[in-house]
């Protein structure tokens, strides 16, 4: 899970808001939705950070307060997200991020500027994920199961290839900076489990520093 910045919602949200009767499943244009919530994550799904397309049928559009319990934010554009499937169909224990949250509550929204210091989330080299914060750390495993074993795998993946990238010899500060901005001013989408490189990037760099 990473900081979201949400961009500039679709014109078609803002004039469906303001119509009458208006709902999320009278919503007429979710395609242009899609496309600008998948936009503004690059490409990432905003719990697990797998690669999504904006294709109906391949990702979908996640409340963060979902429309059972909380229907006055089901049009409020800082509330949706774009996810991945989830394992949607499988059991209930391969089952992760919004498929598997449905309708429960989870502490911090990504998307939600004043909850981005708060995630703190730890990426260990063993592939699984922590927060210092009990009830957030409960909520990963329980409720998004984000330390599912296959999503552990691909978070390992990731920092063995930055242990492969320093292991020759020392780097610099500046060179571990210099990546740290590549990864996050590329021009194409974001690379699956980004935040993974960037926390071991900046571990490195808080190393090199002491």
């Amino acid at each position: 899970m990473r900081p979201i910045d949400k961009g500039i919602e679709p014109p078609s949200l803002i004039k469906h808001r303001k119509s009458k009767h208006a709902d999320f499943g009278n919503y007429p244009d979710k395609a242009q939705l899609r496309e600008a919530l998948v936009f503004e994550q690059g490409g990432l799904c905003c719990y697990c950070m797998g690669r999504i397309p904006d294709k109906q049928g391949q990702m979908k559009i996640e409340h963060w307060r979902c429309i059972a319990h909380y229907p006055q934010s089901q049009l409020i554009y800082q509330n949706l997200l774009a996810v991945c499937k989830g394992g949607e169909g499988k059991p209930y224990r391969k089952q992760h991020c919004d498929t598997r949250k449905a309708d429960q509550d989870l502490q911090f929204n990504p998307a939600d500027s004043d909850h981005h210091d708060k995630l703190r989330i730890t990426y260990r080299s063993n592939g699984k994920i922590q927060s210092d914060d009990p009830k957030f750390d409960r909520q990963l495993n329980e409720i998004l199961n984000l330390n599912y074993y296959h999503i552990e795998i691909n978070r390992k993946e990731v920092y063995d290839g930055v242990m492969n990238w320093v292991k020759d010899g020392p780097i610099s500060r500046k060179r571990l900076e210099k990546q740290i901005n590549r990864l996050l001013h590329t021009r194409d989408k974001l690379k699956p489990y980004i935040q993974v490189e960037i926390w071991w990037l900046k571990k490195i760099i808080a190393d090199i520093s002491s």
